[in-house]
């Protein structure tokens, strides 16, 4: 499980410059070990990530005689040796005072434990994102034939399932051992960091409970992965929760997250340049996905598997090494559908779920 790279056709760079409501104020990003002043008493960090999606953000906020750390990066030697650097140089050789996590995907907790253990600092976030990073870290495998049976639904073929069975535990090797305790965060709850109150707001769809942090006093609002400027997040399905409907949450949350964020809001986001624009931002992600899913109903006019519907949700071809999340977004835009009564699946006799229009749709 990890964040997104795949950009649905429809939604590829909407809002993604200043002609389409969005500004980059600060300029190029910060090179590793390095910091840019993002807000007041905020700053800007930069980590390498070893995929498509090759870099994200984390943030030190002032606190005290130390920092409270937004996000972590992954679990490799090239984060830690940036962490060093940031350390040692613009962080001034202050201590972390405590490890906030927006959520509980690699990139985003992998140095968490590392962070707390040496500053002997509390870990912060939501209980579904503690409780199910601690479970993905925990569960090395074997493999679990539940799994393959979910692949081999979507269309997978057995080469693919077995590769899935080879790389299975992944998850684990991006992150380091988790803090066995760890302090709650809820929505509305106001943190204080260095004398300035900020607000803990949910999200949900591309994790369980994803926690983002509001300054209210400024509009300053450190977004993780639940609002990006460029890319829409990954919503998907995965094997342990074949039914859910991730797709709607994400949706519900964005109408949330725009009835609440003032136009001004400066967002900080995990991946991608801190931007303005948030409320056109919103938008151009429902609108990206409204569009994806009239076009799917139109591709279902024919029975398809899941795998057969990437075409009308990427603006990219989808490779081995993104199937995973490509086949995972593809059934969250499915059941969606399905949610709504607009599309039905059958499984075949091979364990293939076809998926087609419902007899009252009309074409």
């Amino acid at each position: 499980m990890a964040d997104g790279v795949i950009t649905s056709e429809g939604e590829a760079e909407t809002g993604g410059d200043g002609l389409r409501g969005l500004t980059y104020p600060l300029g190029a990003p910060p090179a590793p070990g390095e910091a840019i002043q993002a807000a007041r008493g905020v700053l800007w960090l930069r980590l390498p990530l070893p995929m498509q999606l090759n870099h994200i953000n984390v943030y030190a906020i002032e606190d005290g005689d130390g920092w409270a750390v937004v996000d972590t990066g992954i679990r490799t030697p090239e984060s830690l040796a940036a962490w060093e650097a940031a350390l040692a140089g613009p962080l001034g050789g202050r201590p972390v005072t405590r490890v906030i996590c927006t959520h509980m995907h690699p990139d985003h907790i992998g140095l968490a434990g590392w962070l707390c253990q040496r500053f002997d600092a509390p870990l912060l976030m939501t209980q579904l994102e503690y409780v199910t990073g601690r479970m993905l870290v925990a569960d090395n495998g074997p493999a679990p034939e539940a799994g393959a049976i979910f692949w081999r639904a979507s269309g997978w073929t057995e080469a693919q399932i077995d590769g899935w069975r080879s790389s299975y535990g992944r998850f684990t090797k991006g992150v380091f051992h988790m803090p066995s305790t760890y302090e709650r965060l809820t929505g509305g709850q106001v943190l204080s960091i260095g004398g300035e109150d900020w607000t803990i707001v949910i999200g949900n769809g591309h994790s369980p409970e994803h926690a983002c942090l509001w300054r209210r006093s400024d509009n300053v609002f450190i977004s993780g992965d639940q609002i990006l400027p460029r890319i829409s997040s990954n919503i998907s399905v995965w094997p342990t929760e074949p039914l859910a409907d991730p797709l709607d949450d994400w949706m519900t949350s964005l109408d949330r997250l725009g009835d609440l964020l003032p136009a001004g809001t400066f967002v900080l986001p995990g991946h991608g340049d801190p931007f303005t624009g948030v409320l056109p931002r919103i938008e151009a992600l429902k609108r990206g996905h409204t569009v994806s899913l009239k076009r799917l109903e139109r591709t279902l006019r024919e029975p398809k598997r899941a795998v057969d519907v990437f075409a009308s949700l990427f603006a990219r071809p989808v490779g081995d090494g993104i199937l995973g999340m490509a086949t995972g977004e593809a059934i969250a835009h499915l059941n969606y559908l399905a949610g709504q009564g607009r599309v039905r699946r059958e499984r075949d006799a091979d364990g293939v779920d076809w998926w087609s229009l419902t007899q009252t749709e009309t074409a």
